[in-house]
Order: structure tokens, then C-alpha cells, then sequence
């Protein structure tokens, strides 16, 4: 990187590109151009004449017009807010007051589609501590995520996005589920994703919900073998294990039937669409995440 000095050898800010401001925004560098002529939102010093070069506050300017539009604002509004002193502005201010289910959930589209990660984060702290990990994920999050993987589905595009969205949205959860102060539960539930199985976003949303129930967990994630649980429940004698298979060949009866003996029994509950009726005849299949922490909370004697 090159620095450049002014007259009195201070350092002056490096200036970015059309593209380079596009590429941070996720727009188009068309779209800067029409916010320049039409809102006034062009870089600070630019010159007839020269490359349009912007400055930190510039980037700062648009990237909150940029929320503001994710947020439903029209553009015209979006600028003239943007072009006031954006202490007015904040993340928090933006994502407040969204009760509105349907609107959360495009709201986080766009924002997912940008890859606004800051939003992003902001937006589910904001709804997870308004409506608590269940009424989130079912109402706003998966939805989100159903979304985002019919679109590459569909198009074949987006994988990233799918991809971007639920790694923020497992640092969300993890910060939820390290909340829990005093646990109620003295043996922690036995929580994994089994065999081969990569998805483990609905393990992340029952430890969440079960934190906010002061339910510890051991939590194992993705591609949990058949050894980690059974010395995991040699070990603790956990009171509830809950054994997650989105993937059919993921979804091996071993996981629950070979268990060791412990006593008390723990609660053994199956969740995904992996298992099979026939295999799981005896099981108890949780439907929802709902479900899951009632039969758990039940298990742990709350």
C-alpha cells in the first residue's frame, strides 16, 4: 500500500475506487453514479474532470443509505438522512420497531443479499432479545433460510450468501447460548449432529433456546461419531440426548440404540428430516423446535 503526504508530512486517508465502493456495498457502480447525481452523495472533492475517488466519510454516508433502503426506506429519504450527521442514524435505530414477521424476514433477505454482515448481526440480536430463539427461528430465521436456499436451488446462484448468512447467524446463536449464568440442570444435556452430518444450525437454535431456560448443554456440532457420544454419556449420564439427521444416509438407528446403559435413562429425542418411520417406531420425534425444549425442560426435571 502507498501513503501519500501532505505539505505538513501527515498521512492522508487512501481513497477508493467506483468499483472498490461498489464491491463494498454490493451495488452497482451504475447505482453510485445515480445516487451522486440525483442525492448528492458523491465522493467530498471529486473534480470535473478526474476519477471519483472516496473518502472514509463518504463510504460512511452510503453505507448507511445503503441500510436504509435494506430497511425499506425510499432512496430519496435513505440520502437525505444519510447526508445528516449520522450519530441520527445508528444500526439500532433501523432495525428497531420491525414487529412486523413478514417484514423481518425481507428485511434480512436484503440484507443477506447485500452481505451486510453488521446489519445482519444487529437485526437477529435485535429480534432474538425481542421475541426470545424460538419465535425467531421459526418465524423470522428459517424462513430466511428457506428463502435463500430455493433461490440457489432454483438459480443454481447464491451459495454464498446461504453460506455467509448462516455463519452469522451460528455467531449469534453461540453468543445466546454463553449467556447462561446458573444452569438448573446439574448433568448438561447431550446435544449433536450425527454421522456425516454437516447441518447443525438446528442444534445451534436448541442450545440458544435452552440457555434461555438456564439448560446447560454439551453441544458436540457437525459430524458428531458414534464414539464422542458414547463416552460423552459414560461420562455424564446426561438427562436428555437429543440426536439431530437432516440427511437420510446420515440418520444410522445405531446413534440411539447402541448407547450404553446409564441410569436414570436419559430422554433419547430425534430431530431432522433424516429419520425414517420405521427405524424410529419407539423414538420420539420432535416436530419443531418448540417441541424439543418442552420434552427436554421435561426431562431435566423444570
Amino acid at each position: 500500500m502507498s501513503w501519500l503526504s501532505s505539505r505538513h508530512d501527515k498521512p492522508v486517508e487512501e481513497l477508493l475506487t467506483v468499483a472498490a465502493v461498489a464491491r463494498r456495498l454490493g451495488v452497482a457502480p451504475a447505482t453510485l453514479r445515480t445516487w451522486a447525481r440525483r442525492y448528492g452523495l458523491g465522493p467530498t472533492d471529486h473534480e470535473s474532470g478526474c476519477h471519483r475517488r472516496y473518502s472514509a466519510q463518504d463510504l460512511a454516508k452510503l453505507t448507511t443509505m445503503r441500510r436504509l433502503i435494506i430497511a425499506g426506506m425510499p432512496p430519496a429519504e435513505a440520502a437525505a438522512k444519510a447526508l445528516t450527521d449520522r450519530s441520527h442514524v445508528t444500526l439500532q435505530k433501523m432495525v428497531d420497531g420491525f414487529s412486523d414477521r413478514p417484514d423481518s424476514v425481507e428485511i434480512l433477505l436484503s440484507a443477506a443479499l447485500a452481505l451486510d454482515k453488521n446489519f445482519i448481526e444487529r437485526a437477529l440480536r435485535n429480534d432474538i432479545d425481542k421475541n426470545g430463539v424460538i419465535h425467531s427461528w421459526q418465524e423470522v430465521i428459517v424462513p430466511v433460510l428457506v428463502s435463500l436456499g430455493k433461490m440457489w436451488k432454483e438459480t443454481g446462484e447464491g451459495i454464498e450468501i446461504e453460506h455467509f448468512f448462516s455463519e452469522i447467524l451460528k455467531t449469534v446463536l453461540r453468543e445466546r447460548a454463553s449467556k447462561i449464568t446458573s444452569p438448573i440442570n446439574p448433568r448438561p444435556v447431550l446435544v449433536a449432529s450425527v454421522g456425516e452430518e454437516m447441518h447443525s444450525l438446528a442444534i445451534h437454535a436448541l442450545e440458544a433456546a435452552l440457555a434461555e431456560r438456564n439448560i446447560e448443554c454439551h453441544f458436540l456440532g457437525a459430524r458428531t461419531p458414534f464414539a464422542a457420544l458414547e463416552a460423552m454419556v459414560e461420562k455424564f449420564a446426561p438427562p436428555a440426548i437429543f440426536l439431530w439427521a437432516q440427511l437420510i444416509e446420515n440418520a444410522d438407528p445405531t446413534y440411539f440404540r447402541d448407547l450404553p446403559t446409564v441410569r436414570p435413562a436419559p430422554r433419547i429425542l430425534l430431530g431432522g428430516p433424516g429419520w425414517s418411520e420405521s427405524d424410529c417406531a419407539h423414538m420420539t420425534k420432535t416436530p419443531d423446535l418448540n417441541f424439543a425444549c418442552e420434552e427436554i425442560t421435561r426431562a431435566v426435571g423444570a
